[in-house]
């Protein structure tokens, strides 16, 4: 039995998505055609997510949810994408338990008090789901519009989280950050433990509300050697995904910059791999070892260049997939503002049409 009174494996998600091509591929069994989502898909480059969200800052639309619910549902109308991905930001449970931070445009996460000492450790709380009603009201809103499509929750892995309260806001070189990993040990292994509390927490509200999958970004983490993350990052990640192995739904991990951590991200616990679009598809298979789905891995550039190109691009991708157990088409990263959305519709159309016969 897990922690919370679920067998160990058993299968939670929306009946009505069960079957789908996006969660028979995390769960490495044959699929129609390959499924595609976008990370940022929810927002982005959309005008009709603009125009919503006009005047509206970004922590507190992640707080409505109508809005909420509107902004996931864009894509999947406009892109027909295999899945949809809830609309918030990796810095919402943080807020929700009381962090003084703010999302500044063109900037990011800004945290007013960094966390650098044991006594600003303390100011952690552990998440409740009431601190989060805002999370169950829209993810109930949005299983009954999407039917059969899959919804996706997210947290920020520990570690980037960690990063942005070290650092007080986004860091290109990470030095407050590392200065703590490596001289104080035992400070940032309990920050790390706290942060993987909250984060496991915020997962588990997402499921039980209804998520059919959830994807933990450790976006920061390519920062990182390989032994230091085995040492001092792994251990926090393994114990998000422990949190919620037994709830049975796919777990994805993500990072930038992971190409030498790929292999150490699965073993944390993950049943499905990310990869940005450094390393070839059949080259990070060989990393991670069997037993794993992999997603991935377009650069998200190459959509800025012409439709030939992106197909010739994709079909690199999908041809460097073929021999995978379970593919999910993605891109390396995600969305960038400036994409234009028919290049996204068209890409989901070509996986589509392109991998269609396999199944």
């Amino acid at each position: 039995m897990s922690a919370n009174g679920r067998p160990s494996g058993q299968q939670t998600p929306p009946p009505q998505t069960y079957d789908s091509a996006f969660l028979r591929a995390c769960r490495r069994e044959p699929v129609p055609h390959t499924p595609v989502w976008f990370m940022r898909q929810a927002g982005r480059s959309l005008p009709e997510y603009l125009k919503v969200r006009e005047g509206i800052p970004m922590l507190e639309s992640c707080m409505r949810p109508e809005l909420v619910t509107e902004i996931t549902l864009q894509p999947v109308r406009r892109h027909q994408v295999d899945a949809a991905i809830y609309f918030s930001d990796i810095v919402v449970p943080l807020k929700a338990i009381g962090v003084d931070l703010d999302i500044k445009p063109g900037v990011g996460p800004v945290v007013a008090e960094p966390i650098r000492t044991r006594a600003d450790l303390e100011r952690l709380r552990e998440l409740t789901p009431d601190d989060v009603h805002y999370v169950t009201e829209a993810i109930g809103m949005l299983t009954g519009e999407l039917g059969a499509t899959p919804l996706i929750g997210f947290a920020g892995a520990p570690f980037t989280l960690a990063s942005y309260l070290v650092e007080g806001g986004p860091s290109r070189n990470h030095e407050h950050t590392k200065a703590l990993m490596y001289g104080d040990p035992q400070l940032w292994a309990d920050l790390l433990d706290r942060l993987a509390g909250i984060t496991a927490a915020f997962l588990k509200v997402q499921i039980e509300a209804g998520a059919s999958a959830v994807q933990l970004f450790d976006s920061w983490v390519g920062a990182l050697s390989p032994a230091d993350y085995r040492r001092s990052v792994m251990p926090a990640s393994a114990k998000v995904f422990e949190a919620v192995a037994g709830y049975g739904v796919p777990r994805i991990h993500f990072g930038v910059g992971t190409g030498e951590l790929l292999g150490l991200m699965g073993e944390a616990g993950a049943d499905v791999v990310g990869v940005d679009w450094r390393v070839p598809m059949d080259e990070a298979a060989r990393r991670v070892g069997p037993g794993k789905a992999l997603q991935g891995n377009l650069d998200p550039a190459v959509l800025f260049s012409t439709p030939e190109a992106v197909e010739a691009k994709t079909d690199e991708v999908l041809a460097a997939a073929s021999g995978l157990e379970g593919h999910v088409f993605n891109l390396g990263h995600g969305v960038l503002p400036a994409t234009d959305p028919g290049a996204l519709t068209r890409l989901v159309e070509y996986v589509h049409e392109r991998t269609a016969a396999r199944g």
